[in-house]
């Protein structure tokens, strides 16, 4: 069914990276007691090229450190030391989702100097919007590998011909195909496209083209009635006029 497909991989990708960057940016508020901003970076940086860390850096470092505890920790205790291979393709996932929140950690600086002159800089590390963070793991998602169900020394991938091109820590890696969510199907819970309202000049995943599979789309016309050009009436009371709108409506065959 579900389980150990693409999904399943972007799922725990997105849940470890989610954690990451909650926990670390409540750091940097000062909204926990554990932690704070990264303080090994407070006394770095080169005074004589004109700039130095200061701020207040995002510390990943716990954040990813927590995100570990919380999430693989007990995965690894159900499945003991040796684990098996979905187990080793979780905790895979669960990493290259915390990889991504640190390969989009950005620079941030503010310039000081006389007349708003950029003589002197204070930089911090910062991690990048969830929004960045997800999209990069969605691209990720789209280039997902296949890996084989039977786990020898470490994951490989299920090619043969690609099993010399290493597995990336940010890469995410599923077992099973995904079912077809286009069709419904009763026992696996798929209720299928057909019916789905849908954008007919979307490009994206709402659109016609996309959701309904390729089997078209049906337009109908819905009549909305709603008050309008409401006023206040002294006194007192509103007093509304009632508009009629129409509006193409499609649905996926």
């Amino acid at each position: 069914c579900f389980v150990g497909t693409k999904e399943t991989a972007f799922i725990y990708a997105v849940t470890s990276a989610g954690l990451v960057h909650s926990v670390t940016r409540s750091c940097s508020a000062g909204n926990m007691t554990e932690c704070s901003c990264d303080m090994n970076l407070r006394h770095g940086g080169s005074a004589s090229e004109g700039w130095h860390w200061g701020g207040c850096s995002d510390d990943i470092q716990y954040g990813m450190s927590f995100s570990r505890k919380f999430l693989d920790v007990p995965i690894k205790n159900i499945t003991g030391k040796s684990g098996s291979g979905l187990a080793a393709m979780n905790l895979h996932n669960n990493e290259a989702g915390r990889q991504a929140v640190a390969k989009l950690m950005s620079v941030d600086c503010r310039c000081h100097g006389v007349s708003g002159s950029c003589a002197v800089k204070t930089c911090w590390r910062t991690m990048s919007s969830f929004e960045k963070i997800g999209q990069f793991l969605k691209d990720k998602y789209e280039n997902s590998i296949q890996i084989s169900d039977r786990l020898k020394k470490k994951l490989r991938r299920k090619e043969k011909s690609q099993r010399k091109i290493p597995i990336g820590k940010d890469d995410l890696l599923y077992v099973n195909k995904s079912p077809n969510y286009c069709v419904e199907d009763q026992k696996l819970g798929i209720p299928g496209t057909q019916g789905r309202e849908c954008n007919r000049t979307s490009e994206g995943p709402d659109g016609c083209n996309l959701l309904c599979c390729g089997r078209g789309y049906n337009t109908h016309v819905v009549r909305h009635v709603e008050r309008c050009e409401c006023k206040f009436v002294w006194c007192c009371y509103v007093r509304c006029r009632r508009c009629e709108t129409m509006t193409d409506v499609h649905t996926c065959k």
